[in-house]
């Protein structure tokens, strides 16, 4: 079985990915306990070290390197700060490519890293990752398209060793209009699961940022990007509809109950699976189980990438 080492892993969603498309994950690496927590209630087969990546001084022998380094300084809920620490992890995981020299490597971020103002990043990236031997492609994908009910863009960023002699191709979409299969929704993710599932989700006031858009989504839609802050989740359907009220006011059409979804049917809007275990440990508030499922990449998106690398493992 082809063998894949995983560098910013959070809980498992990349590496969820990559086991369905038939790879075996023999490290794996983040700083959150819990993230750790959840991993290898899901997958015990892997080793996960919880530590900074800088301190990884070894990597075991692989033909495939996967990654999603963190965001923050992109993102549409960061800060936008080109000049952060953070925006340059991916120098480390072109330390771990040079290291293992694997076949191909994946790495997934926001979509905002298109943005005009981080550029030099996106092409200082491919700069390096060239430099290291890889003929390397970028594209955003949306989840939605790939077997996901939720909409969700991110890059992707591909690359094949050069001694290989091929090219990167990205999948087409699978899902939506005119494909093989209509885009999933809300019910189809997590129309099994209770209305009201309590101490599973963030039960506090709606306050003027939150009612600051429309979050809700019905039942028969894709859900609304899936977030890491618990204040920040979009609304379950169950949720009346919000009306606006003027520029950047939004209010409940009712008095009904109203609630966000909760961390369990985040994870299901990501696409992790149906039995996905968030163990109960010392470290596992509500708080970090919405985190974990949050941060995380959707698998399937992961698994439709890593499938459309070419067969160059023999």
């Amino acid at each position: 079985m082809t063998r894949v080492v995983s560098l910013f892993s959070g809980c498992g969603g990349s590496d969820a990915g990559v086991i369905a498309a038939g790879f075996e994950v023999v490290m794996a690496n983040d700083l959150l306990p819990y993230a750790r927590d959840v991993y290898l209630a899901n997958h015990p087969e892997t080793d996960y070290q919880v530590k900074d990546v800088t301190k990884v001084e070894a990597f075991p022998a692989a033909e495939l390197l996967v990654g999603c380094y963190p965001c923050q300084g992109f993102s549409q809920g960061g800060l936008r700060d080109p000049s952060r620490k953070i925006n340059t992890l991916y120098l480390e995981f072109a330390r771990a490519l040079r290291a293992i020299r694997p076949k191909a490597f994946i790495v997934e971020n926001v979509s905002g890293m298109v943005r005009k103002n981080f550029a030099h990043l996106l092409q200082d990236q491919f700069k390096v990752f060239q430099e290291a031997g890889y003929r390397v492609k970028a594209q955003v994908l949306n989840a939605v398209d790939y077997g996901v009910a939720q909409e969700r863009k991110r890059i992707f960023i591909v690359g094949l060793r050069d001694d290989l002699g091929v090219e990167y191709e990205f999948p087409e979409p699978t899902h939506g209009e005119g494909r093989g299969a209509a885009h999933l929704t809300i019910r189809d993710a997590i129309g099994d699961l209770p209305e009201w599932p309590e101490g599973e989700f963030y039960a506090r006031d709606f306050h003027w940022y939150y009612l600051s858009r429309d979050r809700r989504r019905d039942w028969g839609e894709a859900s609304k990007t899936i977030v890491a802050n618990p204040r920040h989740m979009p609304l379950h359907p169950m949720s009346p509809p919000l009306k606006k009220l003027e520029h950047n006011v939004w209010r409940f059409e009712t008095d009904a109950p109203a609630r966000r979804f909760s961390y369990r049917e985040a994870a299901r809007l990501q696409g992790f699976a149906r039995n996905f275990i968030f163990p109960d440990t010392e470290r596992s508030s509500l708080d970090m189980r919405y985190k974990v499922a949050g941060n995380a990449v959707p698998p399937p998106l992961f698994e439709a990438v890593a499938r459309a690398l070419p067969a160059v493992w023999d």
